[in-house]
């Protein structure tokens, strides 16, 4: 890349940021803190830092002060940490301010964790992005030196979603009076998922599946050199069969072995962790298990609903208790477990000491029966303050033999609450 581009770049981005439509969402940064954004590929991490710059432009920054860079531009290629300083340079001729530095999707220019403490240490206020977990790796956070706060950027909650809706749930009586367009649109989101790109999309199941290979094809096979394609393949689809299941690596590696795509529980292992890498899908452990069960029997959901329901032919219960999974990590990071010890119970989150059951429905007495009766079984192993059935539909108060408060709540009414 030479200066003169690197300029022309540097003033598109900041003419096209002044225009750019997007919808707040609820992200807040720290005055004092540099930032990198992570998540899934059009998660919305670019938005956030368009967000960022127009929350400057009202403190009473000038666009000038922006240096905006998306690495993802179709006319670089191959950029080295020298194309960094170079950049740099070139806005240091074009303005004479130190701007807030804004790097998109950076992971695609080798060493440039170096040149971002370099940032740091000069006192710049920087914002960075970045589509895969490289970007936590142990090395790179050694490099970066605590210089950096990491942010996990999530698809639109439920809340966020129904913004592009012009549904604002914040505004006094919002429920009351969009509750008929608020369970409209929940079948969109429940199907569709919240990847704000597909918000304005008419096909799109299409622009999902474009999306996913994408992610397949850049971002697991050709960044990490896997040779197996169909073995990955087929296990991604296995995940989303067993959504709701807990899955050892020893069960997957039979299973797909069994269908002709020869594999060890080591690159089961390995491929599990590119999946997690790669912001797919999101690992529950057993709280209760062992240490060694912990870490090769875990649950697998995806991170967005969208992307799952591409695999999936009778969806309904798995979509119900994946949005619920995807709900509850975004709220409760690192808090999110399931219990397995004679029953299963879905959700235990341990620093609301809260029990949850998801069903699409309990209008059966033999379906309400068994959630209820896993529900006692964890109250007297782990004692929860509260314990909730999540439904699709249904809303009630129920007790367990011990006359514990169950509460039953409407898919609509938990996500509006933990999003």
């Amino acid at each position: 890349m030479n200066k003169d581009l690197a300029k022309i770049i540097i003033a598109e981005n900041q003419k096209l940021i002044l225009g750019v439509k997007f919808y707040p969402r609820d992200y807040q940064f720290d005055e004092h803190l540099n930032y990198v954004l992570v998540g899934l590929r059009r998660a919305g991490k670019s938005y956030l830092l368009y967000q960022q710059i127009h929350t400057l432009l009202q403190q009473g920054h000038d666009i000038t002060e922006m240096l905006y860079f998306n690495f993802e531009d179709d006319r670089l290629d191959s950029l080295t940490t020298e194309d960094l300083n170079l950049i740099k340079t070139a806005y240091e001729e074009m303005f004479d301010c130190k701007p807030f530095v804004f790097l998109d999707e950076v992971q695609n220019v080798d060493g440039w964790e170096r040149f971002a403490r370099r940032l740091a240490d000069q006192k710049y206020r920087v914002f960075i992005t970045g589509s895969n977990a490289k970007m936590l790796s142990s090395q790179i956070a050694t490099t970066l030196g605590g210089r950096y706060m990491i942010k996990e950027v999530f698809p639109y909650s439920f809340k966020e979603f129904l913004l592009t809706k012009n549904i604002n749930i914040n505004e006094k009586n919002a429920i009351y009076d969009y509750r008929k367009e608020i369970l409209k649109f929940l079948e969109s989101y429940f199907t569709f998922g919240g990847l704000p790109e597909s918000v304005e999309v008419q096909d799109k199941r299409n622009w999902l599946s474009n999306l996913f290979n994408k992610v397949f094809f850049g971002d697991l096979i050709a960044r990490y050199n896997i040779r197996n394609t169909e073995a990955l393949k087929t296990l991604i689809r296995k995940l989303a069969e067993n959504i709701k299941q807990p899955s050892s690596y020893s069960r997957l590696a039979n299973i797909i072995s069994s269908i002709g795509k020869k594999i060890n529980t080591e690159t089961i292992s390995d491929y599990l962790r590119r999946l997690n890498e790669s912001w797919l899908i999101l690992p529950v452990e057993n709280i209760v298990a062992k240490l060694a069960d912990k870490v090769t029997n875990k649950k697998y959901y995806f991170i967005d609903n969208g992307v799952l329901n591409l695999f999936l032919l009778d969806s309904k219960t798995s979509l119900l208790e994946n949005i619920v999974a995807v709900s509850l990590s975004k709220r409760y990071p690192g808090e999110l477990f399931y219990y397995m010890s004679g029953v299963e119970v879905d959700f235990f989150v341990r620093s609301q000491n809260t029990a949850i059951q998801v069903s699409y429905s309990i209008a059966a007495p033999e379906t309400r029966e068994r959630e209820i009766g896993a529900l006692a079984e964890i109250e007297r192993h782990l004692s929860p303050s509260r314990l909730i059935i999540i439904t699709k539909d249904e809303e009630d108060i129920l007790e367990t033999a011990t006359g514990k408060k169950v509460e039953v709540v409407p898919l609509w009414k938990f996500l509006l609450e933990t999003t």
